[in-house]
């Protein structure tokens, strides 16, 4: 009788810690679905998702042009980048509708996530492809017409294995990008089929930017790929996706809009301070001693105004260049408990 597969890998101590280090934080959180975060945060760490994603794939676009795309607006770029934008965001919004171990349903998010970019979308490939880094081949995959068979056993594992989701999540995206079933669009694929994974554990982890963990640490992500296929073993980039993902439910967390971990952290406290009176964000960058309008916004800005603790000028207009932010009467009573 023939064994079922199970991927190569190791339950090592560090990636046991790591589990219940990112358990205990998402605990954080006062409901464990999306409901957890308001429609515009759920919004703007999708925007974060998808921009990240594409990042690592060379997609140029600034996260200004991704959220301007997705409004509808007209952005000046490649219209190759447009319509992965416009893909990536239709892929992220089925996602709920999607079975995680079911072959024709990642046919269809590659339709989706492909569709205009390449010949056949929603077709695993025919011929033989490699991971290059520049002229140097970093991976050779397996025989295109293995690729069928490979899957079906990767879904047959995935669907059966009793590891913690965290884990089998992380293994299944090594597994993923090892096989590279399609021409194009493997790690936007495997990174969306990892967040699909994730969602059916914990829904609110549909919306964990974890995304943007990767593409700030994007040599190690490939580095620790490149790992994995020496060790002939997945454990190298489970511990790495693991403290990727820790690193993003660290975010998630300090940016939570029910302010269940500690409130607003010193930084936040500090631009609520200086907005008593309205100031705009040029002004704010200075008092924080930031230079990337973006992050800040993301990180600092966002969250504030999430929680209802900090309130635009002008509501109506967010780009306007009339634009201030002041502090509500929420966020005077935090100061004053402080």
């Amino acid at each position: 009788m023939t064994q079922p597969y199970r991927p190569p890998y190791k339950l090592t101590p560090a990636l046991l810690h790591l589990v219940a280090e990112i358990a205990e934080r998402i605990g954080h959180y006062a409901a464990l679905d999306a409901s957890a975060l308001s429609p515009r945060l759920r919004k703007n760490n999708r925007l974060r998702s998808i921009h990240a994603s594409l990042a690592i794939e060379n997609n140029t676009l600034s996260l200004e042009q991704v959220t301007a795309v997705i409004e509808g607006k007209k952005v000046f770029g490649l219209p190759r980048e447009i319509q992965e934008v416009r893909n990536a965001y239709a892929a992220y919004e089925q996602l709920s509708g999607w079975q995680a171990t079911s072959r024709d349903d990642l046919l269809a998010a590659h339709a989706l996530m492909m569709s205009g970019l390449v010949d056949r979308p929603g077709e695993f490939r025919s011929g033989s492809v490699g991971v290059f880094k520049g002229k140097e081949l970093l991976h050779l995959a397996p025989a295109a017409e293995r690729v069928p068979q490979l899957m079906d056993d990767l879904f047959s594992w995935l669907k059966n294995t009793d590891e913690h989701p965290l884990i089998a999540s992380s293994v299944f995206h090594y597994e993923f990008e090892f096989i590279h079933p399609f021409p194009d669009g493997n790690g936007r694929l495997g990174r969306l089929w990892q967040t699909l994974i994730l969602s059916g554990w914990k829904p609110l982890l549909a919306f964990l930017p974890v995304e943007t963990v990767i593409h700030d640490r994007q040599e190690e992500y490939y580095r620790m790929l490149a790992a994995a296929d020496v060790q002939g073993e997945a454990t190298p980039f489970v511990e790495f996706m693991l403290q990727a993902l820790r690193s993003a439910t660290e975010q998630a967390v300090a940016n939570d809009p029910e302010g269940t971990k500690s409130g607003p952290s010193r930084d936040q406290v500090e631009i609520l301070r200086n907005c008593l009176e309205a100031m705009p964000i040029s002004e704010l960058l200075i008092s924080a001693e930031r230079t990337n309008r973006t992050k800040f916004r993301d990180q600092i800005i966002n969250p504030l105004i999430e929680q209802g603790l900090l309130e635009m000028t002008v509501p109506e207009k967010p780009r306007s260049s009339r634009q201030k932010y002041r502090t509500t009467e929420k966020g005077k009573a935090v100061l004053t408990s402080r």
